[in-house]
């Protein structure tokens, strides 16, 4: 297995990680944490593949894609933090005002887990934070010192998964997923 990972900037690809099987059906789309909460609700079915759409034409995209051969096999969130509602959340404190990126979601498909494919999500967050000069990237995983992660909960990461890609813990936070603290790890880039 030859993973890649490239900039999401094929609609459909992300529409296979991150929409939903019907058109109509209102699921996440990975907006929650990318817009301010009250226009995420506004969003409503359809409303929401149409405003994915629009910004995976934008420079810089959404986040990266990773593919197995030409199939795609997952995605990560990442983007400049002040783009995110990670700039105004209560629950994860800002260090510094750095502007640095955040990596919030990381999602591969059933039938391709347990393969790495994480870190290779992780991995090419970082190299796109990178090109695009960001000072360092953060991420809010949950620290389960080893416990199990619902997978419907596990799309943060976990603080080992940010440790291998070489990020430190630089703060608590007050956020709790699926029972597990959330913790703030970041790389620097420069």
């Amino acid at each position: 297995m030859a993973i890649e990972v490239r900039p999401a900037t094929v609609f459909d690809d992300v529409k296979t990680m991150v929409g939903p099987k019907r058109p109509d059906a209102n699921v996440c789309w990975c907006l929650s944490y990318r817009i301010p909460s009250k226009q995420n609700l506004a969003l409503q079915r359809e409303e929401r593949g149409k405003f994915v759409k629009k910004l995976v034409a934008e420079d810089p995209p959404p986040g990266v894609l990773a593919y197995d051969g030409g199939e795609v096999v997952g995605w990560a969130a990442v983007h400049p933090r002040a783009d995110t509602s990670f700039a105004t959340n209560r629950r994860i404190p800002h260090v510094d005002d750095s502007e640095v990126w955040s990596v919030w979601c990381i999602r591969v498909r059933p039938g391709h887990r347990g393969n790495g494919i994480s870190h290779h999500l992780l991995e090419g967050a970082v190299e796109m934070a990178r090109k695009y000069h960001a000072p360092a990237i953060e991420g809010y995983p949950v620290d389960n010192k080893g416990s199990k992660v619902d997978l419907t909960m596990a799309y943060v990461g976990t603080r080992k998964l940010f440790e291998k890609a070489g990020f430190t813990k630089v703060a608590e936070t007050t956020s709790v997923l699926n029972g597990f603290p959330r913790v703030l790890m970041r790389l620097d880039l420069r």
